[in-house]
């Protein structure tokens, strides 16, 4: 019973994201744009959980790990690009 619980999550999931990438080619503005990326983020790293738990294994969780830590600096980085037009800084207050 949990396994097929299971199974149509990971079904939800991907239908989730399939949503998320029509909001991301026919996103009305780019911030919109920028939260469907995010949240297929948190979507791929709650499948890869869930995909762990089918399998019972922990070695996923290292990569849940580094997919989480990268999506939350792509999204800092491409809002810091939309707001200021660059992502690093190159000028030094002395």
């Amino acid at each position: 019973m949990i396994q097929w619980m299971l199974i149509l999550s990971l079904f939800f999931f991907g239908l989730a994201i399939t949503i998320l990438l029509y909001r991301i080619i026919w996103g009305p503005s780019i911030p919109d744009r920028v939260i469907a990326l995010d949240t297929i983020g948190i979507n791929i790293i709650s499948g890869i959980a869930i995909i762990s738990i089918v399998v019972d294994t922990k070695s996923f969780l290292e990569a849940i790990l580094i997919l989480g830590i990268l999506a939350f600096i792509s999204t800092v980085a491409v809002s810091k690009f939309i707001e200021r037009g660059v992502v690093i800084e190159l000028k030094r207050d002395r």
